[in-house]
């Protein structure tokens, strides 16, 4: 498999953690829109590194199909040919009351910015002319002097970020490929992710081949019991934000642990952050997260998604592991089963 890992995305830090990540032999970085943006700190690591750029995610909503057109185009041209432009939706409260956007049918609107962007696209290309009109948008202008021509290494694949059916279903319906959320399990993937993508697929008159899907783990990972304890906190802990919002409750139901999610999300309310923590338990780290010696982490993202994605994103939440131990994974990783 593919290994991808998050880079530093702070001003001071991204040129040092592009170096980084490099040195641990993995095949790519990605960016986290939360502290920083999501696409300066792939411009650094596109002269700096040789390794595959993607965001993971950029937020849809609050921005124009011809800003994130703009953006992902030229970081295809600065990488070289080796970004992909990934999207994602976010719930409803950080688009009305963090971006101060609008939250309107997500999937659908999802969607038309993902043909919206292709439409443009292939008007740069020379395809055709842009004549978009949408429910959400419209595009029907492209003057000469506003259109910056072919790519000379092409459109970056546009990917999509889901954990719902509806929204994972579009996904295979319209994007070139689905960054399965974190948050999940081998249960859930195999029940409720794995269906909808196929019915997608089948609503495009799409492949399987045709599309791309890169796995993401929250990874606790460590050979002695002080790292690996840190590292279960870490990733407990993360498990714990999530789990207090509604929209990840499918991943609980399918483990058997839906009556958390009301509790979760209380104590959030309250900033009870310690209590959110203390609920979750290591069977629970160890079936929605990823745990143990690197060869063993390894082992489970290979068990969990092996045969239906090459590729996967690790995250490594709340602690730092130790560099040999992530390089011990990504080279654990690369000698996983190949992608059937």
């Amino acid at each position: 498999m593919k290994v991808h890992l998050q880079i530093d995305g702070s001003p001071n830090g991204a040129r040092a953690s592009a170096a980084e990540i490099a040195a641990t032999g993995a095949d790519g970085l990605f960016t986290f829109e939360g502290q920083h943006d999501v696409f300066f700190p792939l411009l650094i690591a596109a002269d700096d590194s040789d390794l595959d750029l993607m965001t993971n995610v950029a937020i849809a909503a609050p921005r124009s199909p011809l800003h994130l057109a703009h953006a992902a185009y030229d970081l295809q041209v600065y990488s070289g040919g080796r970004f992909r432009l990934g999207l994602g939706s976010q719930i409803r409260v950080h688009i009305e009351k963090r971006y101060g956007s609008k939250w309107e049918r997500p999937a659908a609107r999802m969607a038309e910015t993902i043909g919206a962007i292709k439409a443009i696209f292939a008007a740069w290309e020379g395809q055709s002319r842009l004549d978009f009109r949408g429910e959400f948008f419209t595009h029907t202008l492209m003057a000469p002097n506003f259109n910056p021509g072919p790519n000379p290494f092409g459109p970056p694949p546009v990917l999509m970020g889901a954990l719902g059916p509806i929204m994972t279903r579009t996904a295979a319906e319209v994007a070139d490929g689905l960054l399965v959320m974190p948050f999940n399990s081998a249960g859930h993937f195999a029940e409720r992710t794995l269906p909808a993508i196929d019915e997608g697929l089948r609503r495009s008159q799409r492949t399987a081949g045709e599309f791309q899907i890169i796995a993401q783990a929250m990874v606790a990972v460590g050979r002695d019991d002080a790292d690996l304890a840190a590292a279960v906190n870490g990733v407990a802990s993360l498990i714990g934000f999530y789990g207090s919002t509604p929209a990840y409750l499918p991943v609980l139901e399918v483990e058997g642990w839906a009556d958390i999610q009301p509790e979760l999300n209380a104590l959030s309310k309250q900033a009870r952050f310690a209590e959110m923590r203390a609920l979750i338990t290591e069977p629970m780290v160890a079936r929605i997260g990823i745990m143990g010696t690197p060869e063993e982490c390894a082992q489970q993202i290979a068990a969990r998604f092996g045969d239906r994605a090459g590729e996967v994103c690790c995250y490594f939440p709340g602690y730092t592991p130790r560099s040999a131990d992530v390089a011990d994974l990504i080279s654990a990783l690369h000698r996983a089963p190949a992608l059937r």
